[in-house]
C-alpha cells in the first residue's frame, strides 16, 4: 500500500549545451564575497567581533567610518530622548 510512502525527487544530470567553463554554472555567488574578511567558517562570537572590528578599523574609506559613527551617535541621542533620559546628570551645576 503506498499511502505512507513519500515519492523521491527526480534527479537530472543536465549540463548546458554551450557552456564551456569550469564549475557549476548555476552556482549562486555574491558579488563581493572575494573581498570580505568576515565571511569565513563558523566561529565563536568573540572571533566574529574581533574580525568585524579589525575590518572596520583598517577600512581605507575613512569617510564611511565617520558617517557610521555620526549615525550611531544620533540614534543613541534619539533613543535617550524617547526614554526621557535626563542628560543634566553629566554636567556639573554651580
Amino acid at each position: 500500500m503506498g499511502l505512507f510512502k513519500l515519492r523521491k525527487n527526480k534527479k537530472f544530470d543536465y549540463t548546458p549545451r554551450y557552456y564551456k567553463g569550469e564549475g557549476n554554472p548555476y552556482e549562486v555567488k555574491r558579488k563581493f564575497d572575494d573581498y570580505r574578511t568576515t565571511i569565513a567558517p563558523p566561529k565563536g562570537i568573540k572571533a566574529k567581533l574581533k574580525e568585524a572590528v579589525s575590518d572596520y578599523k583598517y577600512n581605507p574609506d575613512y569617510g564611511a567610518n565617520k558617517r557610521v559613527l555620526i549615525i550611531i551617535i544620533v540614534l543613541v541621542l534619539i533613543f535617550l530622548f524617547i526614554i526621557d533620559f535626563d542628560l543634566t546628570i553629566f554636567f556639573t551645576s554651580r
